[in-house]
């Protein structure tokens, strides 16, 4: 009996470090509902979409719902972000695109103060609407954790696809034509 009584010890504890291994694998995941819907097929609504929003550098608000009916590239960024002024340039040619299309780009600044974005939006040129969430709220129930971050968003107010990091040209473009040619078919 004591002869199995170690290797027993020793293959349960195996299995209880593979589990716990599993389990902090899978918590550390960036994976949330959007991106778990998307992988399965189904564009999910853009949760928070009638919080309203403060416009940067404006007294005026707007929600996400406000803009249903157009194709939206929703740009979660920050003024700190090196990332986001690479993106600037894609995404001001991505506006230029979707505007011809009743569509837009939607900047919405995170963990940011609003004289560095107002700053930020000057010094990119960025023309399309950026609004701001002061509470964290709205981008936290998109799952964002950091920025960059994009969301692509259907006429119907539905997340048609996600890029949890810095975008490229390539990508956003193809997202775009690949859901304008949809919605015209």
């Amino acid at each position: 009996m004591r002869r199995y009584l170690i290797p027993g010890l020793a293959v349960t504890a195996a299995v209880a470090l593979v589990v716990l291994l599993a389990v902090g694998l899978a918590s550390q995941s960036s994976n949330t509902s959007i991106d778990s819907a998307l992988a399965r097929g189904i564009r999910p609504s853009v949760p928070g979409a009638h919080m309203s929003l403060p416009v940067l550098g404006s007294s005026r608000t707007e929600q996400i719902a406000d803009f249903y009916g157009k194709v939206i590239v929703l740009n979660v960024f920050a003024s700190w972000c090196d990332p986001c002024k690479s993106e600037a340039p894609i995404l001001d040619g991505a506006q230029g695109l979707l505007s011809r299309h009743d569509g837009t780009v939607l900047g919405v600044t995170y963990l940011d103060n609003s004289s560095d974005s107002e700053q930020f939006v000057r010094q990119q040129h960025i023309t399309y609407p950026v609004i701001r969430d002061i509470s964290d709220n709205f981008v936290r129930s998109l799952g964002t954790t950091g920025v960059p971050e994009t969301f692509v968003i259907d006429r119907h107010g539905r997340i048609a696809a996600v890029r949890r990091y810095q975008l490229t040209g390539d990508w956003l473009q193809q997202m775009i034509t690949r859901l304008l040619d949809q919605e015209r078919a």
